[in-house]
This record gives structure tokens, sequence and C-alpha cells, in this order.
């Protein structure tokens, strides 16, 4: 026996990569309910040999569910998590919605597990870039505490949804059959280009994405103090993060001893062969649990061997969003 479940959003990159996971780790549940807007109310989807129809998110969707999986968007979130919550069931939201809500955990399970049992009916999932880079640092921050943080994010166009990844495949046919490609989901040509993510700018010249991860880091490390900064940039790859991480410690602190902290820390898989120059790829990470880290160096800049750079590369659809919710929703029960 196990409880019952409800995914939000089911007909999205993310609600699908929720299915296939709860399959993949035999998630015990009892009864699964699949919810998504009006427009995609009737459909059929097929779980574990059985089908399922889609039904409407209403406030009436939550009697006897125990755990609500939510990626629908942070409207959604905003207007039915508290609902659900009032109505008993705890949710695992995946949007930005509650992330820095004082009274939500926000959790990475190898990072802040027991942060979870403080919930009020509501555990925020992280932003997928501040989980892919953070589930690396954490366990050299516990070793020697870091000061600051320069991290370069190279994102996949999972991260913009479903829409985002067909663009980015329609984008490819159209150009390489030399016609001007069809920009929608995202607001310029992700085919054969970069650009800088395309979340709103604030004041400060930062985007939401960079702040997110500075904000969000933060509180799950509960180290207001540590320095960050960020540039998070677009590029054209299906569903995996990369990103360049710059770390100062507190002390001194080796390539070799990073390459050993790492080897055993959860979440984490070091790929850092110099001899053939071979080192984390998008392809890499695509459909696995873990980050994925190489390039790990000194940073000859800093004084006192204080300095590491490292490389990673993460599923930003596993990791990043539904493994993390998951994993949270594992050790609710």
């Amino acid at each position: 026996m196990g409880c019952n479940v409800a995914i939000a959003g089911v007909t999205g990159a993310v609600g699908q990569e929720f299915l296939k996971i709860l399959e993949q780790r035999h998630f015990p549940f009892s009864s699964l309910k699949v919810l998504a807007s009006s427009r995609s109310a009737g459909k059929k989807i097929e779980f574990k040999g059985k089908e399922y129809i889609v039904e409407e998110l209403t406030k009436n969707s939550f009697d006897r569910i125990d755990i609500a999986l939510f990626s629908a968007g942070g409207d959604r979130s905003k207007e039915f998590a508290p609902i659900a919550a009032k109505a008993g069931t705890v949710v695992v939201d995946n949007s930005s919605a509650f992330r820095m809500d004082t009274s939500v955990p926000l959790v990475v399970p190898e990072i802040n597990p027991e942060k979870i049992a403080e919930h009020k009916g509501i555990i925020a999932n992280p932003n997928c870039s501040t989980i892919i880079g953070i589930v690396p640092v954490w366990p050299l921050h516990k070793a020697n505490p870091v000061k600051r943080m320069v991290v370069s994010t190279y994102q996949a166009a999972s991260g913009a949804g479903t829409s985002a990844m067909l663009e980015l495949e329609n984008q490819s046919r159209e150009i390489l059959a030399g016609k001007a490609p069809t920009i929608n989901a995202f607001p310029y040509q992700i085919a054969f280009n970069c650009f800088s993510h395309n979340s709103a700018l604030g004041a400060n010249g930062y985007n939401q994405e960079e702040m997110k991860m500075v904000n969000e880091t933060r509180k799950i490390f509960d180290c207001p103090d540590i320095a960050i900064t960020c540039t998070c940039v677009r590029i054209p790859v299906m569903r995996a993060h990369c990103e360049s991480i710059n770390l100062e410690f507190k002390d001194p602190i080796t390539a070799e001893q990073v390459r050993d902290l790492l080897s055993t820390a959860p979440g984490v898989s070091v790929l850092d062969d110099r001899k053939n120059n071979r080192f984390p790829m998008p392809i890499d990470a695509t459909d696995k649990d873990n980050i994925l880290v190489g390039r790990i160096r000194q940073d000859e800049s800093i004084p006192e061997n204080r300095g590491i750079n490292l490389w990673v590369a993460g599923d930003q659809l596993r990791k990043g969003a539904a493994l993390n919710a998951v994993q949270i929703a594992e050790k609710l029960i």
C-alpha cells in the first residue's frame, strides 16, 4: 500500500518526467490522479500499463490526496497549492511561487532534507540551475566554507518547456532546409545561436534566473552572507544544463582534495579525464540522475590555493526538476 498521489501539470515536460521517474523508482502509490488545464482535460495517459484520464485542475481536485507534485506554472501554484494544503495534501511545488517564502522549506534532499519536516503543507523545489549548480558545491562548502561563487550557465531549451524543445528541433530543420526559422517559444532564434536568459531583467541589470540562483542558494545553504554572482545563457541544447562555477574558499584547498570530496558526494559523478581532454557534456548528463563534474582545477588568480574552478552538467528535467521533487516525496513517506 502506498499514498494517493496527484500530478498537476501532467501534460507538460516536467509532468511527463514525473511519471517516468515514479515508475523507474517504483514509487509506492495506491492511486494516481493526473491533472492539467481545461484544454488538456479528457486526454488519455498510459502509466504502468493502465490508462488514466486527465482531469481539469480545480479547487476540488485534492480530496483524499496525500502528496501532489505540481508543475503547472507559478500562477496555478499560487491559486491551487494553498487549497490543496488546506485539504490535507502535501504539495511539492516546482514553480518559483513559494521558494522565497520564509514559511516554506526550499529543499534539495542531498543538502537540507531536515527542512522537509518543517513544512506547513507546501514544500518548494528550487530552480533547475540552482539545483544543478549547488549539489556538487555543497560537500565542498561543508568541508571548507565557500566565500564567493561566480557562475555562468549554459541552459538547455527544456527549461522553457516542451514548446521550446520542439522549437529548437523545428528551427534546426528549417535553417538546414534554407528557410527562415519560426520564432515563438523564445524571443530569439535558439537553433545555432545562444542568448542571455530570456527571463525579465531587474533594475540591477540581472535577470530573474540569475537572482533566483543567488537568493535560493543562500536560503538552501542557510548562509545569507555567501557572495554569489551569475550570468545565465540559453544555448541550443535539448535538456541538460551546464555551468561553469568558480569558487573562492575560506581556507586553502587543492584540486585533488575537491576531486576526493566529490567522488563520494551523493548525487554527484566525477568525469574529469585530463589525459583525453574528456569532461561532462550535455549528452552525458541526459537521462542521468547525478550531476556530472569535471574540469576540476585550481584558480591560480586567487592567492593561497583558495580558488577552484568546476564544470558541471545535469539533466534539467530530472535532477533539475522532477527527480528532486520525487526524492522529496519519497522522504515524506
